[in-house]
């Protein structure tokens, strides 16, 4: 859902999900899934992981991911790691992304650690 408030735009956080996984996805961002958090967690709606092969593709999708959200009026709150480059944390309010090198995935599991949050659908938005 799109609501126009006084020449801003609000975008659900379903909405902002779509926008992340599509710019992580033509960016070849590898395993990409997200996880309704909204029973588990009061932090965000949903968590988006998504892994890359190496530091300059975890950059460019986070970069992709940031411009996209940007393009359609979604305030960034913080983007985390981006130095470091193995695990890149962008704070979107309701959605939260993550972008992993394969071996900080593995060993952070989220996935694991979030088994209570039921998988969202997002194969109709990767190509």
């Amino acid at each position: 859902m799109v609501v126009q408030s006084r020449r801003r735009i609000i975008i659900d956080s379903k909405k902002m999900l779509e926008i992340a996984v599509k710019a992580a996805d033509s960016k070849r961002a590898v395993d990409v899934v997200a996880l309704d958090v909204t029973q588990v967690s009061l932090l965000a709606d949903y968590f988006m992981i998504c892994s890359a092969n190496s530091d300059r593709q975890i950059n460019a999708i986070v970069d992709e991911i940031v411009d996209k959200e940007e393009e359609h009026q979604v305030t960034v709150k913080r983007v985390e790691g981006k130095n470091g480059g193995k695990w890149v944390l962008i704070d979107l309010g309701d959605v939260i992304v993550h972008v992993f090198s394969p071996s900080e995935r593995e060993f952070y599991n989220l996935e694991k650690l979030w088994s209570d949050a039921p998988l969202e659908n997002i194969e109709a938005w990767i190509d």
